[in-house]
């Protein structure tokens, strides 16, 4: 499997904080792969690397074989990474439609190419119905749902999600699971940052693992699971019990 993504030797440093450490691994064509940690482990900030937000210490990051560091965070959208956030922030006073059509216009630079894929977005995503709404309206499931549809109108060949799933029900966790499924088999590679480790579990071929800024383990979700390196490194954490659910 060629690589998509990689990852070599990434340090980031701030102040006297080592957030990220030789951090190196690699994401494949059409993969789901899991990063995750516990908190503070350095997972948004590798987010933030490899988007263009931050410049790294040391290290080197390669999308599709080009060198990235360096490049503005658009230029890196344009090349076809795109995240979502943490914190969810729409534009509240635009519709959910003209939310999406930021994105859009990407590649889509006349208004009405791109009205007509932020529509068909919206429709994958299970927003139609919510087009004409004002996004500060929307709940939180929702709001979550038009953040990885404004990332996804970008035309994005990776898609960063960073904890999409935080703050859901069950149910709401089980739709966006088979929603990030379904973008997957459509040809789009998925990076994703979770501390729901059922869904991380169900979703991922892969998970890499990070504890203090460093990658303890890589490989199939139930072998990272029973890893007791990995283990203890979520011990005191208050989602400890769920990494092998």
């Amino acid at each position: 499997m060629a690589a998509l993504l990689e990852v070599i030797g990434l340090a980031k440093q701030f102040g006297g904080v080592q957030a990220v450490k030789d951090l190196t691994f690699a994401v494949g064509e059409g993969e789901i792969v899991a990063l995750i940690g516990p908190n503070g482990a350095g997972k948004t900030t590798a987010f933030s690397l490899i988007a263009g937000a931050l410049r790294p210490d040391a290290g080197q990051i390669r999308f599709r074989g080009r060198p990235i560091v360096g490049l503005s965070p658009h230029a890196i959208c344009a090349l076809g990474v795109a995240r979502t956030f943490q914190i969810v922030r729409p534009f509240p006073r635009l519709t959910v439609l003209r939310n999406v059509m930021v994105g859009a216009l990407l590649r889509h630079p006349e208004v009405q190419d791109a009205t007509a894929h932020a529509r068909a977005v919206l429709d994958e995503v299970g927003l139609a119905g919510k087009r004409d709404q004002p996004a500060g309206g929307l709940t939180l499931a929702e709001r979550k749902r038009l953040e990885l549809a404004r990332a996804l109108a970008t035309g994005p060949a990776l898609l960063l999600l960073d904890e999409v799933m935080a703050g859901l029900n069950a149910t709401e966790i089980e739709r966006l699971i088979e929603l990030i499924r379904a973008i997957n088999r459509r040809g789009v590679t998925v990076l994703l940052i979770e501390h729901v480790m059922r869904a991380v579990m169900t979703v991922s071929g892969r998970v890499v693992v990070l504890s203090g800024g460093q990658l303890i383990a890589e490989g199939p979700p139930s072998r990272v699971a029973n890893d007791p390196v990995v283990i203890e490194a979520y011990l005191g954490e208050p989602d400890s019990g769920d990494i092998a659910r």
